[in-house]
């Protein structure tokens, strides 16, 4: 028998909320079977669990949540890794040169508020040299 798994235990296992799992549901990310009284409950699968991981290591990349769930249903698509490995290099491409800009940005932010503190700190010296 295959292993499952319910909305708890994959919020545990992952420190989520529940909540969160039935947002990536939302956004197609699971596709959880559905049981009980009108389909309330929720039975994950090893492949949503799988899915799961995936989209919060896409996440930790700095992905959109789109982003992640167009790459991880190549996984899903006929076995073809040159596509699949061509997309997932193309957004991280694209991430990283984000990335870069955004470290440039922030290198110059560090260097002008350097600046200011250096001047202050030249000018309370003066300050306080004529007292």
């Amino acid at each position: 028998m295959a292993t499952t798994y319910t909305i708890s235990d994959l919020s545990k296992e992952f420190d989520l909320t529940t909540r969160a799992i039935r947002f990536y549901e939302d956004m197609g990310l699971l596709q959880p079977e559905r049981n009980g009284p009108a389909g309330r409950s929720r039975i994950y699968s090893a492949r949503d669990r799988t899915r799961l991981r995936l989209t919060l290591r896409a996440k930790r990349l700095g992905l959109s949540l789109s982003e992640a769930k167009e790459i991880i249903d190549l996984y899903d698509s006929p076995r073809d890794t040159g596509v699949q490995l061509r997309k997932f290099l193309d957004v991280l491409v694209v991430h990283r040169r984000q990335l870069e800009d955004q470290m440039a940005d922030l290198q110059a932010n560090l260097e002008e508020v350097q600046e200011h503190e250096k001047e202050a700190r030249a000018l309370l010296l003066k300050v306080e040299q004529q007292k």
